[in-house]
């Protein structure tokens, strides 16, 4: 018989790792894996590219790299990527999946909190952040900061990967509203900011990157191109047999994008783990036109999907800059004070 379709926990990811479906050309970190992810590493070069680009079938993403490059980077060494631009890197994490497994990739949270739009690219792809069946090749990023420029280095972690068995089915739909109540409800980045140390943890001044938010009856203008952090209105609560992405609604709604990073892990704001209470972080832009945001309308959509078993760790043991969280900056920034 064969097995259920699902998201493969941590122990099943070691045991890709420990059969060879999944290498890098360094160790692996001890915290790499996590309840039902990989994060993955940059490698030793980046380059800055004309445009985005799917390498499509029969082309490999070096291939097309050499039609878009302006010029490398030595990442080795730490590099600065400036906001408005396009680069591709390598990552340390090749793949060989077995029969029957495929993967798809998003930002890490604190990723999307910086608004680094990030993409998993590998060589013959169609689609961004899908990874085939049975793909066996290197991995690449593509990454473009869009408000704050970046400095990062070899080893850095600014995406991450689900792997799955068939297609796990649609368990669960949830609708996640915004929180626009009394207070401080949001930050707004600021534009001329400083660099984001990527790897710097609790290594910046809040206020030197962001404007707090007091909404005025239960409502925020969003102005087109700015980039808000906000919060869900409910806690999130991800049951340790499942996992979730969160999504974004449909255009006809509202002409805004929220979160870049849209995994959420099992174990997420479960009594379990000690993450009661936990909301969802919102990263927030408005498109073409401004738009009027009410306290509790609803932004995006939780999709729950089934894990092929409990996994053996979960979100938030062992400590998480985000578990319990409320409104919250990504862990590069000092507490508000």
């Amino acid at each position: 018989m064969s097995e259920a379709p699902g998201i493969l926990p941590s122990q099943s990811i070691d045991d890709l790792i420990a059969a060879g479906a999944i290498t890098s050309s360094r160790p692996f970190d001890a915290d790499q894996v996590q309840p039902a992810s990989l994060d993955l590493r940059l490698g030793a070069r980046a380059w800055r590219v004309r445009a985005s680009f799917l390498p499509g079938l029969g082309r490999t993403v070096p291939q097309r790299i050499e039609d878009v490059a302006m010029h490398e980077l030595d990442l080795t060494k730490g590099a600065v990527l400036e906001k408005g631009c396009v680069y591709i890197a390598e990552l340390q994490e090749a793949l060989a999946l077995p029969k029957g497994i495929s993967a798809r990739a998003n930002p890490k949270s604190s990723t999307g909190r910086v608004d680094v739009f990030v993409r998993l690219l590998t060589n013959n792809s169609v689609a961004f952040d899908d990874v085939a069946e049975g793909y066996a090749g290197p991995t690449f990023i593509e990454i473009a900061p869009q408000t704050f420029s970046i400095l990062v280095r070899t080893s850095t972690r600014l995406n991450q990967l689900r792997l799955k068995r068939g297609e796990p089915p649609k368990l669960q739909v949830r609708s996640v509203g915004v929180d626009l109540s009394d207070g401080v409800a949001g930050f707004r980045a600021r534009r001329h900011a400083g660099v984001v140390d990527m790897d710097h943890v609790d290594g910046h001044d809040p206020k030197d990157f962001w404007e707090p938010l007091i909404p005025r009856r239960g409502e925020l203008l969003l102005d087109p191109g700015e980039f808000y952090i906000l919060a869900s209105k409910e806690a999130v609560e991800i049951p340790v047999m499942e996992a979730a992405e969160m999504t974004p609604i449909d255009p006809s709604v509202g002409e805004f994008r929220v979160h870049y990073a849209g995994f959420f892990d099992p174990g997420f704001g479960t009594e379990e783990a000690g993450g009661v209470g936990s909301r969802g972080v919102l990263e927030v832009r408005s498109h073409e036109t401004p738009f009027l945001l009410e306290d509790g309308q609803t932004v995006a959509r939780l999709v729950y999907e089934p894990l092929t078993a409990k996994p053996a760790r979960l979100y938030g043991e062992g400590g998480s800059h985000y578990q319990r969280q409320g409104l919250k900056l990504s862990k590069h920034f000092r507490v508000w004070r």
